[in-house]
């Protein structure tokens, strides 16, 4: 299962341990989220360019995937996005919970919250997930990898498969200590370096090994393939992306 499917399963089983919610609680999409910001700030008379309501939500998302809930009290010293920010998630939060509704992100947080305010339930899914598998392990955020470390921490049978060189999602929140303090918060894991390369010429391995090296924070290891080595590697700098994607279809 997916992180978000996996959660929305426990919380329409355990609905009645749910805080704020019943069981029919409700999904809503992006479009569904922004119509609640909109609703928000319309009362403030806030400049639409300088108070998006994507802004609003990609903050309030980065607190969830924190573990950060929303003030009881908040009192904003201005009109900037950043002063309004947590008072938008105050509100943001209670019309949500006014209309049994949870975004994606909520997904997670109220799983979390329930297994921290219920042992027995925890207790119940760590003995139904006994062995865990956790694929694409460096791009999980901090909640995520609070989740997968609550249900592992009675029998400790986690396999996590990813690569720390191929972390691109800092953007949504992910974390690559995740997967880099793996064996510091699973003392006695074994290490299984996957470098064989069945896609890449020998040329195109050796570049990528020398520019991943300069990284500052990585695991070490080589990739090597018994593929050719290959042509040479062409470098072209393009003045924009347009020029860019047009010398790309050329070459094709």
């Amino acid at each position: 299962m997916t992180f978000h499917s996996a959660c929305l399963r426990i919380l329409k089983q355990e609905s009645s341990h749910l805080e704020g919610y019943d069981r029919n609680f409700t999904i809503y999409d992006s479009g569904d989220q922004e119509q609640v910001i909109k609703e928000i700030l319309r009362p403030m008379n806030l400049d639409d360019k300088q108070h998006s309501p994507k802004t609003y939500l990609n903050w309030i998302s980065k607190q969830k995937s924190n573990l950060k809930l929303p003030p009881a009290r908040y009192i904003p010293m201005g009109n900037d996005w950043e002063e309004l920010a947590p008072l938008v998630y105050q509100r943001y939060q209670a019309a949500m919970q006014q209309s049994n509704a949870m975004d994606f992100d909520d997904l997670l947080l109220q799983t979390v919250l329930l297994f921290k305010r219920k042992p027995d339930v925890l207790a119940k899914y760590q003995e139904r997930f006994q062995y865990i598998m956790v694929d694409e392990y460096q791009d999980t955020n901090h909640i995520q990898y609070v989740f997968v470390s609550m249900l592992a921490q009675k029998y400790k049978n986690i396999c996590v498969v990813g690569d720390d060189d191929q972390s691109i999602y800092g953007f949504r929140q992910a974390d690559i200590r995740n997967i880099l303090d793996f064996e510091r918060d699973f003392p006695g894991a074994k290490v299984i370096r996957l470098e064989q390369n069945y896609r890449s010429t020998g040329r195109i391995l050796e570049a990528a090994n020398e520019v991943v090296a300069n990284n500052r924070e990585r695991k070490p290891k080589t990739l090597w393939t018994k593929n050719p080595q290959g042509e040479k590697i062409l470098c072209f700098h393009a003045e924009s992306d347009r020029e860019e994607a047009e010398f790309v279809a050329g070459r094709i």
